[in-house]
């Protein structure tokens, strides 16, 4: 298979020279043009799969060229367009004439290789359905090897029609993961529903999942309006009673009946759902029914808390503000070594989520480009609840001293347990003698009497 070729287009040879260096390094084929002649020479020698479309150029600027190659339909690849002054008519008027999506200079060039990405596969997609798609998400972010390993399994899984079940702790994107299967899927094009299941009500569960019939008319309900598309399940645990049973039902028969009405209507849409860690174990005890767990757990997918890939941190930091900068205007900060050192040792108990928030704030606020260590601790001067598992405690925030009981009081808790509460056991686990052991026990105020017990 060949490389895709990109043509960039910019009278800027700075730009272009980087930008090819780049992107040959990244292993694509690329053409450089400094003008609109050499740019129409180029697409006449070879159809490009992408082009970077500068906008502010000597002879012919860049959105009459966008305009003149929209007219002609010759091949409608996608094109980003590119400009150190962009305002937000610019971006309006290139979107309308089908631009694929628009970057500002100085090029961020993670965001610019993440953007090219998207564009190609939106290409590859458009060539397959006869339209070009563009998607509402970027591509998961991250080079750790957990987040390479879970893109490549969403990959494998996103053209299956199977449901699919993701686990992962409050925060940690997996609805975010779930559009990303349902924009690498064959039905792409198709909608994407969110039902929040905590919404449903007993009494309403069967209209607003099936629809309902008022007389000739019929209202299509959630799963319906999916379509060939997905529908996705926000924290099945919180379905209620009722609308389980009926679920269950309709994905055993593969077919469903609008409330009020007498003939079924067959079930096409994908079933993705999400839920948290151990819900295989409290299934059938705390609520959930075990049947439709059965159903709806055909593929399981585990979404990392992100303490567990925290060397992405930089790179979610980087996405983050460029996503709030172009969407929102707001000034644009970097942040510092320091506190992307940090945030990099920061558990982060919300996940993803609070990570988003973080930044927002942050923008909000504003200051100076750079964002310091200091202003990093002022926000993260909040305490951890009682009883958080230590995992997720921010021991950074705490003097060495306090740091060093937390630690010791989780740790030799958790292993008291797996010694049934047996100090002799204990001692020769972690390595103390036994009279040292008790008096640390007493000190951090542990009692392997009632662990014991329990």
């Amino acid at each position: 298979m060949s490389a895709p070729h990109i043509l960039v287009v910019d009278d800027e040879a700075d730009i272009r020279g980087l930008l090819k260096e780049i992107l040959s390094e990244e292993g694509y084929e690329v053409d450089v043009a400094a003008n609109a002649a050499q740019a129409r020479a180029s697409r006449a020698r070879q159809t490009p799969d992408l082009v970077l479309l500068d906008i502010w150029m000597p002879d012919v600027d860049g959105i009459t060229l966008l305009r003149e190659w929209s007219a002609s339909v010759l091949d409608g690849c996608p094109v980003v367009m590119m400009s150190g002054h962009g305002t937000v008519e610019t971006a309006v008027e290139a979107t309308r004439l089908g631009a694929f999506d628009f970057v500002e200079k100085p090029l961020s060039l993670a965001k610019l290789l993440r953007t090219v990405e998207r564009a190609l596969d939106a290409g590859r997609r458009r060539r397959q359905s006869g339209k070009l798609l563009v998607p509402a998400l970027m591509m998961p972010a991250g080079k750790s090897r957990l987040m390479q390993q879970l893109r490549t399994e969403l990959q494998q899984i996103a053209a299956h029609s199977s449901p699919v079940l993701l686990i992962g702790e409050p925060g940690s994107g997996r609805e975010a993961f779930a559009r990303y299967l349902h924009e690498r899927g064959l039905h792409a094009a198709s909608p994407f529903v969110t039902l929040v299941a905590s919404s449903l009500r007993e009494s309403d569960a069967e209209s607003r999942l099936f629809g309902r019939m008022e007389g000739a008319s019929r209202h299509p309900g959630l799963i319906e309006k999916a379509a060939d598309g997905m529908l996705f399940i926000q924290e099945i645990e919180d379905l209620p009673a009722g609308a389980q049973r009926i679920l269950v039902g309709a994905l055993e028969s593969g077919r469903f009946t609008p409330f009020g009405g007498t003939e079924p209507v067959e079930l096409r849409s994908r079933i993705v759902s999400s839920a948290q860690p151990g819900v295989e174990s409290r299934a059938g005890v705390e609520g959930l029914r075990r049947d439709l767990l059965a159903h709806l757990n055909t593929l399981i997918v585990r979404v990392p808390p992100l303490r567990d890939y925290a060397e992405d941190v930089p790179e979610l930091l980087r996405q983050q503000v460029d996503r709030i900068v172009d969407s929102e205007g707001l000034p644009f900060r970097r942040f510092s070594v320091a506190a992307q050192n940090r945030l990099r040792n920061y558990p982060w108990p919300d996940n993803v989520r609070e990570l988003k928030n973080l930044v927002h704030r942050l923008l909000i606020q504003g200051g100076g480009e750079e964002i310091s260590l200091e202003e990093i601790e002022r926000e993260l001067a909040v305490q951890a609840p009682p009883g958080e598992p230590l995992v997720k405690q921010d021991l950074l925030a705490l003097p060495l001293r306090e740091a060093r009981e937390q630690f010791e009081r989780a740790y030799l808790q958790q292993q008291l347990l797996l010694c049934n509460g047996k100090v002799g056991q204990l001692a020769k686990r972690v390595g103390m003698e036994r009279t040292h052991l008790y008096r640390k026990l007493r000190s951090l105020g542990l009692d392997f009497r009632s662990i014991g017990e329990e």
